[in-house]
This record gives structure tokens, C-alpha cells and sequence, in this order.
């Protein structure tokens, strides 16, 4: 094994490993995954392992559905089995949180791992009951790990290893301030992994500030996407969305995953299809903890056909046999398309990918094939593309009557927005 340095950081560059047992993780562990019929770790679980059982710090760059969990959850169990302290897991959603927790138990159970998980949505005091029975590790979303902080029901003092999981959507979600906080407060000799699918500047300087001499795993470039994922997109007027949407859910009997842009639209397009009489059902932010687990249980378990979903549904969703994702709006950020897509094609599975598209948005689709490296099938059965090129539409502005405000001279600017009166001291 060698290291190559890198200003701050290391890069790891090792030799081709083919099962568990030679990444020198306990035999009692490697019983465990035997008995999970888990004997050949994936490219991130091969070159992340080793560093971390030696203690260093880590930045891994991948795409979610690659093994992150365990690559970092397997060397966590071993060093805290060996030692008294305590380790703490930060994700962005509530869905990761849970998923993390029920793999990290899967692996620990057998040797009296105890986990806790703090998410916003459910009641405080039941996880003010499960923190005094000293979990091992924590499990926590950024909001409700600085509630807990506040209320001094948690402390990271005997915290020994920090993970950070998908740094970059915690960023994202406006979480950077709460991910410093948690930082400044950890115990100074702690071992800090970082884990994102991009490494955005924000989150180098993060790595630069608080992780000392960190080695750098990077298994797949930014954008990759699974070999095993047929990519589609169809362009079409945006009236006929929703008849085209039927038309591939007629097609396709197997589990649906149906993105959309907002809350609301998620809402509005599953009580069409409700009333379709489609086995369907709806996640987003605005559902309660409780709802959101039902609906994923429901879905995960074949009850549920077709689920529409925000992206809060893009990154850590693993539910095997998705076997159609349907972009219903294209996502704001061409990265997005690559974690939607990657929720279908896992574990080796083949999928497909639909994405719905308007004509002014081949834009946004040349974007997107120059991030994955890859040209996606575009089916154009009205000639729009081709039309749109004959008689281009030409965009206007239009101009709007000032009318008389109002609010003027009455505590508020021109927009009609309170300001606060600016106090002058005599000097």
C-alpha cells in the first residue's frame, strides 16, 4: 500500500482486494458477514476500510448505493469494540438516518451494539430515553443533533470517530453552519471521516479546517452513473405530461419511482392517480416521520406499486428492485438526475430511467450528459425538436403598470415590506 501526498490531503492508491477477510477486519465480524452472504467488499469497502481501521482520516467521494455504510460502519464497530468510546453517524434526512441505523445493527447486533437515532419529526423524549441507555453509536440529522447539544441531553465528549455522510447534500440543505458547530464541539483527538458524492469548495475547506492529514478515496468521478441503468428522455408539449406519465405506468408493472419538482406537485399528482385507482402513494418533507416510514415500508414490501417523491427521496433510498425511475420534472441541479437514477440498476439489477422533458429544456439535457459523460436516448415522436427549429418561439417580457403603493410612508419600502427605523445616537 502506498500513499501519495497532496497538499493537505493523501491520496490512497492500493493493491486489488477481493474479499473481506483480507481487509484484516476481526474474524468475529467476518462470521457475521459470511452469515450475510457478504464476502466481496465494493470498490469504495476496499480502499476505505484499511485506512480507517488505522486510524486516519478519511475523505471518500461516491455516489450513493455504492457501500458507503459499510465502509465506514464495519472499521467503526471494530475500533469501538477496542476501546471505551462513542461514535456519532451525521446525515441529511430522516430516510438515511433510519437505513444507516438498520445496517449498522444488522453488523453490531450480534456483539450488544446499541444505536440511537435523532431525527426531527418524532418526540424528544423518546430519544432522551434511548440516549440514557449509552447507545454506541448515534445516528443523527444536524438540526436535532444541536437540539440535543442545547439541551446538554447528549455530549460529545467521549465521541471517538465522526462521521459525516453526504457532506454535500448537508450543505445543500443549508446545514454548514450546524456541521462547524458539531465539529468545534467534538474532542480534538477524535477520527473524522467525511464522505460526499462531489467535492464542492465549501466542503474541501471543511476537510482543510478540521480533519488532520486526511487520505482521499475518489472510486467513481462526479457524475457517473450505473452501467446497468437504460436511460431514456422524451420530449414532449407540457400539457401532455401527465397523459404520457400514464402511458408509461401502463407499460410498466413493475415498482415505479415518480420524481417531482415540488411538495405540492407531488401532492396534486398523486391524488390524480389515486383517482386512477393506481396503487400509489406520496413522500415529501411535509409528511410526518410516522407517515413517511409507513409509505416506504409500504413500498419497500410490494404494497405499494408506485411511489412520487421530491428529492428527498434522490439519496438514501435503498430499495432493491425499483426497476423504473420516471423523471416527471427534470431536477433543478443536473447532479440530482444522477442520485435519482441511481435509485434503480442497484446491486447489479438492469433499469431504466424516463425523463420528461419540454423542448426548451435540451439545455438542461446536453448538461446533464456532459456531467455523466454520456449520450441519453431522446425520443421526439411529434417532431418538436424539429419544429421548434423551423419556427423558434420568441420569449417577450412583459411590463407591468406601476400602481400607487399603498404602504408608502407607513413603515414599509416600495415593495410593501416593513423595514425597521434606523435609531441614531448624539455623539
Amino acid at each position: 500500500m502506498t500513499f501519495e501526498r497532496s497538499s493537505h490531503l493523501f491520496f490512497i492508491m492500493s493493491e486489488k482486494k477481493t474479499t473481506f477477510a483480507s481487509l484484516g477486519i476481526k474474524d468475529s465480524i467476518l462470521k457475521v458477514l459470511s452469515k450475510q452472504e457478504l464476502i466481496t467488499p465494493t470498490p469504495i469497502q476496499e480502499q476505505a476500510i484499511g485506512p480507517i481501521l488505522e486510524g486516519h482520516d478519511l475523505v471518500g467521494i461516491a455516489q450513493t448505493g455504492t457501500g458507503k455504510t459499510l465502509a465506514f460502519g464495519i472499521p467503526m464497530l471494530e475500533r469501538l469494540s477496542s476501546s471505551n468510546g462513542k461514535g456519532l453517524i451525521v446525515v441529511p434526512t430522516r430516510e438515511l438516518a433510519s437505513q444507516v441505523s438498520e445496517s449498522i445493527k444488522a453488523v453490531g447486533a450480534p456483539f450488544g451494539l446499541k444505536t440511537a437515532v435523532l431525527i426531527g419529526g418524532e418526540y424528544i423524549q423518546k430519544q432522551i430515553f434511548n440516549l440514557r441507555k449509552k447507545p454506541h453509536i448515534v445516528i443523527a440529522t444536524p438540526g436535532r443533533l444541536i437540539d440535543h447539544l442545547k439541551r446538554k441531553t447528549y455530549s460529545l465528549n467521549n465521541v471517538k470517530m465522526i462521521v459525516l455522510d453526504e457532506a454535500d447534500m448537508m450543505f445543500d440543505l443549508g446545514f454548514a453552519p450546524d456541521m462547524e458547530e458539531i465539529l468545534k464541539q467534538a474532542p480534538e483527538n477524535r477520527q473524522t471521516l467525511l464522505f460526499s458524492a462531489t467535492m464542492p469548495s465549501a466542503i474541501a475547506k471543511l476537510s482543510a479546517k478540521y480533519l488532520k492529514l486526511p487520505i482521499r478515496i475518489e472510486v467513481a468521478p462526479q457524475g457517473t452513473t450505473a452501467e446497468t441503468v437504460e436511460q431514456e428522455v422524451i420530449i414532449l408539449k407540457s400539457s401532455n405530461r401527465f397523459s404520457y406519465l400514464q402511458d408509461i405506468l401502463s407499460k410498466n408493472q413493475g415498482s415505479i419511482l415518480v420524481f417531482v419538482r415540488t411538495k405540492r406537485g407531488v401532492s396534486d399528482l398523486n391524488k390524480r392517480l389515486v383517482g386512477l385507482s393506481h396503487s400509489v402513494d406520496e413522500i415529501h418533507s411535509n409528511l410526518s416521520q410516522a407517515r413517511r416510514k409507513k409509505t416506504l415500508e409500504s413500498f419497500r414490501g410490494g404494497k405499494t406499486r408506485i411511489l412520487i417523491a421530491t428529492d428527498v427521496a434522490a439519496r438514501g433510498l435503498d430499495i432493491k428492485g425499483i426497476e423504473l425511475v420516471v423523471n416527471y420534472n427534470l431536477p433543478d441541479a443536473n447532479i440530482d438526475y444522477v442520485h435519482r437514477i441511481g435509485r434503480t440498476g442497484r446491486a447489479g439489477l438492469v433499469g431504466r430511467a424516463i425523463s420528461l422533458a419540454t423542448v426548451d429544456q435540451l439545455k438542461n439535457i446536453s448538461g446533464i450528459e456532459r456531467l455523466i459523460n454520456k449520450k441519453i436516448s431522446i425520443k421526439d415522436n411529434h417532431n418538436l425538436i424539429e419544429k421548434e427549429k423551423k419556427n423558434p418561439v420568441i420569449k417577450t417580457k412583459s411590463y407591468k403598470l406601476n400602481k400607487p403603493n399603498k404602504n408608502k410612508h407607513r413603515g414599509h419600502n416600495q415593495r410593501g415590506r416593513k423595514v425597521r427605523a434606523k435609531r441614531f445616537k448624539n455623539n
